[in-house]
């Protein structure tokens, strides 16, 4: 925990290998999966919490304890006894007294919050930047969403992707013998869903070690995929070639939280604007690339007008396009684009565009 709080450690990244090198049995690598996955997640309610009850400042070894223990106390239904004997007794020296007086106020306390954004345990910004994009139900059910845990879904030829990501691959609409361009392929999950569709899929990703990725699940599925490294914004492929293409874009990612419990803290607020010139960019030269008739599918897996329809909205300016209907069911329309909120998947935005010609 303190290596994810104060050594900038990416929790998924960092307790896998530990995991690996322990002697834990499998129920105890879930237990302790879920300790440092959600109170990672609910670091901001975890505080309020025991902040209620803490006396002067705490230095890292104790914030963190407190943070685990009040998590089993109000997430996990540990009984009070066990999260605060357990949570002590991995405490060395002086701090053991402040984790056991505050964590046993902490269990005998009703549980109160200023509002949803401490109770949900995201930045203020991040809050109001759903509810401005989504409305307020629609907010809140997302950020309720994508406080639970995330599943796994295996798709029929063995690879693991998120219901979410297969939507998008069939929102493309691949028919056999196509030619699909994927601007943003890594590590290849949607191009070779496409591919599987009977399409020729052209997978490009701007770095030699992502493209890297590509390669390996191609070999892996057999696909008719063509690994590509090139930068989306200028791929070297001839005008009016596709028939279909997918922008699948570097995002915020505000609609995959539940999978990366500290992106919550890493993204910058300034982060949707800047990311969504990118993919203006990267919508512009894949409209380049399509034939007349073309389908553009321009996806991101976040909520937000920056990165949803100011984008589509620029394209509709600049180029001979059209915006065409949504997938439908389970999508849901929302000032122009089609939304899926997460609840059993990651959350998404898609707009559909056609070349006229």
């Amino acid at each position: 925990m303190i290596r994810i709080e104060t050594g900038g450690a990416y929790a998924n990244l960092v307790l896998p290998p530990m995991l690996e090198s322990s002697t834990l049995g499998g129920d105890d690598r879930r237990f302790v999966t879920e300790l440092v996955y959600g109170t990672t997640r609910m670091k901001r309610a975890c505080d309020h919490l025991v902040d209620r009850f803490l006396i002067g400042p705490a230095d890292d070894r104790v914030r963190a304890a407190l943070r685990i223990g009040a998590y089993q106390l109000a997430y996990l239904a540990t009984p009070p006894h066990a999260a605060v004997d357990a949570t002590v007794g991995a405490v060395g020296g002086s701090g053991r007294t402040v984790v056991n007086a505050v964590l046993r106020r902490v269990a005998a306390a009703p549980v109160e919050y200023p509002d949803d954004a401490t109770r949900l345990s995201y930045p203020d910004w991040l809050v109001e930047e759903l509810t401005d994009s989504l409305g307020p139900e629609r907010a809140r059910a997302a950020l309720e969403a994508m406080n639970r845990s995330a599943t796994t879904t295996t798709r029929d030829d063995g690879y693991v992707q998120d219901p979410a990501s297969q939507l998008v691959v069939e929102a493309v609409g691949a028919q056999p013998g196509e030619l699909v361009v994927d601007l943003c392929a890594a590590p290849g999950g949607k191009a070779t869903g496409i591919a599987a569709l009977g399409a020729t899929v052209v997978a490009g990703d701007r770095r030699l070690s992502r493209v890297g990725l590509v390669v390996d699940n191609v070999r892996r599925l057999g696909s008719a995929v063509l690994p590509l490294v090139a930068d989306g914004r200028a791929a070297p492929l001839l005008e009016g070639v596709a028939d279909r293409v997918l922008v699948d874009a570097p995002c915020s990612g505000f609609g995959s939280l539940r999978r990366r419990p500290d992106a919550r803290w890493r993204i910058e607020p300034e982060a949707p604007a800047r990311l969504g010139e990118l993919q203006s960019e990267l919508v512009d030269s894949g409209v380049r690339l399509l034939k007349p008739g073309g389908t553009l599918v321009y996806s991101v897996c976040t909520f937000g007008r920056t990165e949803g329809r100011d984008v589509v909205d620029r394209a509709l300016a600049r180029h001979p396009v059209d915006l065409v209907e949504g997938p439908g069911e389970p999508w849901q329309e929302l000032g122009g684009m089609s939304v899926l909120l997460p609840d059993d998947s990651d959350g998404m935005m898609l707009a559909r565009l056609r070349r006229r010609g």
